[in-house]
């Protein structure tokens, strides 16, 4: 439910940073933890001070309001006030704070969940022409006096006229509410809660004066409570809400949910299957999710499934209801591809161009290895590259995939996510390199609902570059679905590893949510350290002593060892056999962080997979190289000489290099030449600026080597040698076209 809070603060303070006069703060209102949230996010957001939080006390005192409402003393309303800035509404909010919880624990502040109530102001009834004159009124002042509640004297007879005389009586304001019960004692909770008496629809007949209509509840509940006896009981209480499902199980269906994204998504899919999975769209699962089946009148009471973009308009009173205008229609890849024929009939030329690629007959792998990079899209001989690495001889598909999730800088825009690199080793787990905000929703896009879950189970460790919140706003997302996933399983704590930053944000989030992690920090995974490792070949006991003496000597990994894992103490020791045991799972030999040219504690990753057996001949593994957010350094050329791939961000087109400069960030050129310079075999660019959702230009030197990355592509270890050859077609596919 907060995971999108620091996405906003940080937009807001970007703002802010725009307008230096501001001196507006922002104000959140939550229950009794919301102090916890906002401290552990000063870790990121930048101008913390413009965040004023609220906390929703628990009270046991009676209170009464000025409807007259008394409120039970198990609960708490709390009229939410913003110095004259609801305006328009007026916000009550309940907490529900059950005794017990079903599994026989006892309640604790993490576990307060709210209930909202928004009520729109009354609405002045309208003026009434025939009865003005019936009193005498001529048009002028007095109409207008009338409308602003003021009495006037009659201009024709003597006598006073009264706004109630000509204006009809008022039209009350839509009431909706937001109701979080995440288990069935808060339920319980809310269904005795005599705050809401007055909105029930049986205490109409009883007191009709002071009765308020419901006109919409919004159902945060998961299906589970949504369908329990006691929630089902409360939700009868409204007669003529309507209400809406929230919390939705989802399945693969052809709704997009912004039509913009699905149409590039698949127009990239039409093109080249093999690096653009058809993504996995979500919508609604239509059964089991929706509201209970009433007795009475069906059409009033039962719920529907909230879809992205629905609305239910509160005003005018006219338009009061649910309004579907903005959701995605039901369009189907089918009706895209017909599209995009229409706009680029040679398209489809040049589909069955790229597919060739994916099935030649086979050929003697020595010619390939000294042909794949010299044949490129004119199949001219002299635009030669380097030949393929001894890594690629005989690679299986299976062996490794990066998958991009989000592939924009800053914010997350409807072409492009913020960043996040899904390594994919099969039957050897997973990474994340770098974790913005919505990983989760785009692995999902990949997979699918079951196929985002077991790639967040089979996760063998997380990597941050650096402090930035694009880079790491969804990490507790993963963390705490990983929990959740793992829970009564055996398992071990994810391993983070990230900046010092980073550490001391999930240190103060933890005091939210367990999420069930070890941190580490990146100086400790740097080449001195690999060094001391390496060199250590005594056996576990003296690898033990070795260790204990390094920490004691090294007082940067002392410093670390003080708070790597924010959940339960563990010794540092038991924290570096964890780093190896992870690696040797994934398979990886190097697993090295290096300083970048960013912010402070930046860092860019090396990647190396062990080397394999075939046909009796030993092959190296791969080396995979990720700049992070970087200008372009030493540093990065000397990690990535040789590499298998470097993926390097490319914030700005090359005639913005001044603002590349300012900002510590790369130019496209500026990467590219990184990666000639280190000799990497291919160079995938990536982080770029929201501004550029299409193909940047690229000369025909560059593209030897170098591929664009959009959001959900998959590159595959066995692809590598085609790679280049995209990009020629890539420009035709957006040659014309506006994105909108």
């Amino acid at each position: 439910m907060i995971q999108g809070v620091s996405g906003l603060l940080l937009t807001l303070a970007g703002i802010k940073n725009g307008s230096p006069e501001s001196t507006e703060h922002v104000d959140i209102w939550g229950p009794p933890n919301l102090d916890l949230l906002v401290n552990a996010m000063k870790n990121f957001v930048p101008h913390a001070t413009m965040v004023k939080a609220h906390i929703i006390p628990r009270s046991d005192n009676v209170m009464v309001h000025g409807n007259g409402a008394a409120l039970a003393s198990s609960l708490h309303a709390e009229e939410l006030q913003a110095e004259g800035k609801f305006k328009a509404v007026s916000i009550s909010a309940i907490l529900l704070t059950p005794t017990d919880l079903l599994d026989g624990s006892h309640f604790s502040s993490n576990d307060t969940s709210i209930v909202y109530i928004c009520n729109l102001h009354d609405i002045r009834g309208e003026f009434d022409p025939r009865k003005a004159k019936a009193c005498g009124l001529k048009k002028g002042r007095k109409l207008g006096q009338l409308q602003n509640g003021i009495s006037v004297k009659s201009d024709l007879l003597d006598i006073e006229v009264h706004p109630d005389d000509v204006i009809g009586p008022p039209i009350p304001g839509p009431i909706v509410l937001i109701v979080d019960c995440p288990t069935e004692p808060h339920a319980q909770e809310l269904l005795s809660a005599q705050a809401l008496n007055a909105y029930y629809s049986d205490s109409q007949s009883n007191s009709p004066e002071t009765t308020k209509v419901v006109n919409c509840i919004i159902h945060l509940s998961p299906a589970t409570v949504v369908s329990s006896p006691v929630y089902e009981r409360w939700m009868r209480k409204f007669d003529s809400a309507q209400h809406i499902m929230a919390r939705t199980t989802r399945e693969h269906e052809t709704t997009p949910i912004l039509e913009s994204s699905a149409r590039i998504a698949t127009r990239l899919h039409y093109l080249c299957p093999q690096l653009f999975p058809a993504p996995s769209l979500l919508s609604v699962q239509n059964d089991g999710v929706a509201a209970p089946n009433f007795k009475g009148s069906i059409s009033k009471v039962c719920g529907i499934s909230a879809e992205n973009l629905l609305k239910f308009t509160l005003r005018p009173p006219r338009r009061l209801g649910l309004d579907r205008s903005s959701v995605q229609n039901q369009m189907t890849s089918s009706v895209f591809i017909k599209e995009l024929l229409s706009e680029i009939p040679e398209i489809a030329d040049a589909a069955k161009n790229m597919s060739t690629f994916w099935h030649k007959p086979k050929e003697d792998e020595a010619e390939l290895f000294t042909r794949q990079d010299s044949e490129v899209m004119t199949g001219d001989p002299s635009l030669a590259g380097h030949a393929a690495p001894r890594c690629m001889k005989n690679v299986q598909r299976d062996d490794l995939e990066i998958v991009f999730l989000g592939t924009g800088s800053s914010i997350p825009s409807k072409y492009r996510n913020v960043s996040s690199i899904y390594f994919n080793l099969f039957s050897k787990g997973g990474l994340l390199l770098d974790c913005g905000e919505g990983t989760l929703a785009q692995l999902k896009r990949r997979y699918g609902i079951n196929g985002a879950d077991s790639a967040v189970r089979n996760l063998k460790c997380i990597w941050i570059s650096h402090i930035h919140a694009d880079h790491h706003a969804g990490l507790a997302r993963i963390l705490a679905l990983r929990r959740d996933l793992l829970k009564g399983v055996p398992h071990e704590p994810m391993l983070v590893i990230g900046p010092e930053q980073v550490g001391e944000f999930l240190k103060d989030y933890k005091k939210l949510e367990d999420l069930d992690m070890l941190f580490l920090d990146c100086r400790s995974t740097t080449v001195a350290k690999w060094d001391d490792m390496e060199a250590d070949s005594m056996n576990d006991e003296s690898r033990d002593h070795t260790v204990l003496t390094s920490l004691s000597e090294d007082s940067s990994l002392l410093r670390c060892s003080k708070r790597m894992k924010p959940s339960t103490p563990v010794d540092d020791i038991k924290l570096l056999k964890r780093f190896k045991k992870v690696l040797s799972e994934a398979g990886l030999v190097r697993f090295i962080s290096f300083p970048v040219v960013h912010c402070p504690e930046a860092f860019g990753i090396i990647l190396e997979s062990a080397e394999r057996m075939n046909c009796g001949t030993v092959v190296p593994g791969w080396k995979v190289v990720y700049s992070g957010d970087t200008r372009p350094c030493s540093e990065v050329i000397e990690a990535s000489l040789g590499a298998t791939i470097l993926i390097h961000e490319a914030t700005f087109e090359d005639g913005l290099l001044e603002e590349a400069i300012t900002r510590n960030h790369s130019t496209i050129k500026e990467a590219i030449e990184v990666g000639r310079s280190a000799g990497a075999y291919r160079i995938i660019l990536t982080h770029f600026s929201q501004r550029y959702p299409k193909v940047p230009a690229l000369d025909e030197v560059s593209i030897q080597r170098t591929c664009i990355a959009f959001d959900l592509m998959s590159v595959n270890l066995a692809d590598l040698p085609v790679l280049p050859k995209l990009l020629p077609y890539l420009k035709l596919l957006f040659r014309t076209r506006e994105l909108i």
